[in-house]
């Protein structure tokens, strides 16, 4: 019922910006392919209210996964997720008179199921990754964003506050591919439980330092309240549940070598909430064999690395060309599930002259599951007596999932990509009696 009431909207504000749209032929036309939006310019009226400082914003991402072959259950099917988005970005200079001041708003509404869970990855152990990225984190509305952000001293520095990801701005990375392993800041994939990525926000302060035109420094604090992840809590304000408090640093380099753009990020997260062991107890014992509780550790950490650089123009047109991407985080041994990740992305933007907007891309990914986690799994099926995977008691052992990806972006319109993909991921979820999966993708992207 959701979905459709969402459908319904959608052809609601269509219908009335084409209505709009008939006072004025210099406007862009709804569904026009060169218009940036779907519905339109609505009769020029969008264009007066960005000049005026309100830029609307509406979005959509829909995909679908299908199990071709292999996984945990080769029965065949397709599983579709969806995300709605609606918000406004606000130059708070134009409309209110406050010099070097922006402010957003965004609410997001997911649906939909996922192939990974119980197709591709054993129920048991899941998988590490997700064929589909959009999915998760509940079928209801969240406020995502609600911030305000504002430069001093010549913009040598942005204070940004209010309720937002750690992914907006740290270990930030585009959603080319429709695969979680190359979509997005991985940090918040694999830091179990305390750096949530979008469509989750918390209450936030980020601080960044210009340097140079092409250096910057920041660090912000987030606070940890896992609370917010819970079904009902997507316009949580209060601090209620607030466990620690999670602080990412990161110094960010922005070469422009022959005019071609580069991106290189490295930077450290520590939380200060405490963190159960993966295996220990007190003692240095195993938990599971001791009986007695996790040791509790008063903070986690890691580290990450990102490059993005284009390495090529097309026919010196810098829209087009080949673009690299490289991806690695490392996490706490003692207490993180993911102890390390690595991925690498090659993408080609205008690969035709008869299509200069679409891309080709490929990715390869590794993650690689702490060896305390299987020893600790170990440890559980011989307190339960279990040896055979085939038992539903038996705890399966993980090691290392690889997740490949290869797609086409049809630029169809300025407003609408589509992205046909094939993914095949090794050994799901780490784990080896898992048969290798090959699954089939298709990622819509449009704004409205």
């Amino acid at each position: 019922m959701k979905k459709n009431n969402n459908a319904q909207l959608i052809c609601q504000l269509s219908a009335v910006a084409a209505m709009m749209l008939a006072g004025s032929v210099h406007a862009a036309d709804a569904f026009s392919a060169d218009s940036e939006w779907m519905t339109g310019d609505w009769g020029g009226e969008r264009t007066k209210l960005i000049e005026q400082g309100i830029d609307i914003k509406m979005d959509y991402v829909g995909e679908v996964g299908g199990n071709l072959h292999g996984g945990f259950n080769d029965d065949k099917t397709a599983r579709y997720a969806d995300q709605f988005g609606l918000g406004a970005a606000l130059d708070l200079q134009k409309l209110l008179g406050w010099d070097n001041t922006q402010a957003k708003i965004q609410l997001t509404n997911r649906n939909g199921e996922n192939i990974s869970n119980d197709r591709v990855g054993d129920p048991r152990a899941g998988t590490l990754s997700s064929s589909q990225e959009v999915y998760g984190r509940g079928h209801m509305v969240r406020l995502t964003q609600l911030w305000i952000k504002h430069q001093f001293f010549d913009g040598k520095l942005d204070v940004k506050a209010g309720y937002f990801g750690e992914g907006e701005d740290f270990n930030t990375f585009p959603c080319e591919f429709q695969n979680l392993a190359f979509c997005g800041s991985q940090v918040g994939n694999w830091a179990t439980n305390i750096w949530y990525n979008w469509p989750i926000s918390q209450a936030a302060l980020r601080v960044k330092y210009n340097i140079s035109p092409e250096f910057y420094a920041q660090i912000g604090a987030y606070n940890q309240n896992p609370t917010q992840l819970e079904h009902g809590n997507g316009f949580k304000l209060s601090g209620s549940g607030t466990e620690g408090t999670v602080l990412p640093v990161e110094l960010v380099w922005l070469p422009n070598p022959n005019n071609l753009p580069g991106e290189y990020r490295v930077g450290y997260y520590k939380s200060t909430a405490k963190a159960d062991d993966v295996r220990e107890d007190d003692n240095g014992n195993d938990a599971a064999t001791s009986g007695n509780a996790y040791r509790s550790h008063n903070s986690k950490s890691g580290y990450w690395f990102v490059a993005q650089q284009q390495l090529t123009s097309h026919n010196g047109d810098a829209t087009r060309g080949l673009n690299v991407a490289a991806n690695a985080t490392f996490h706490d041994k003692d207490t993180n599930i993911v102890d390390n990740y690595q991925s690498l992305m090659f993408v080609y933007k205008g690969p035709f002259d008869a299509r200069p907007k679409d891309d080709v891309g490929i990715g390869f990914a590794r993650i690689h599951v702490n060896d305390d986690v299987k020893k600790n799994a170990e440890a559980v099926n011989a307190v339960n007596g279990v040896s055979d995977y085939e038992d539903p008691l038996f705890s399966p052992l993980r090691e290392t999932e690889y997740n490949y990806e290869l797609n086409y972006g049809f630029h169809v319109t300025n407003w609408l990509t589509v992205r046909p993909n094939l993914q095949y991921i090794t050994h799901p979820g780490g784990v080896d009696e898992v048969d290798n999966a090959l699954v089939a993708g298709l990622k819509i992207q449009s704004v409205f």
